[in-house]
């Protein structure tokens, strides 16, 4: 399983399966310049490969003000 945290707003998700960051990307409705893909501190691309047990923080970019 792997978790997702939302930022802002901290809501927590889990997914059974997702391949890479850009079916992540797909699954949130999120474009790739629209938002952050953090893992253990680590920018993510869109082609690179999740593992189960990750724990990924998808932080937006766009201005909220």
């Amino acid at each position: 399983m792997i978790t997702i945290r939302r930022e802002p707003g901290g809501a927590t998700l889990h997914f059974e399966r997702l391949n890479t960051v850009r079916q992540l990307l797909h699954r949130l409705d999120e474009k790739v310049n629209s938002v952050l893909v953090i893992r253990q501190g680590r920018l993510l691309t869109p082609d690179l490969h999740l593992k189960d047990g990750d724990e990924i923080v998808v932080r937006s970019v766009r201005s909220s003000g």
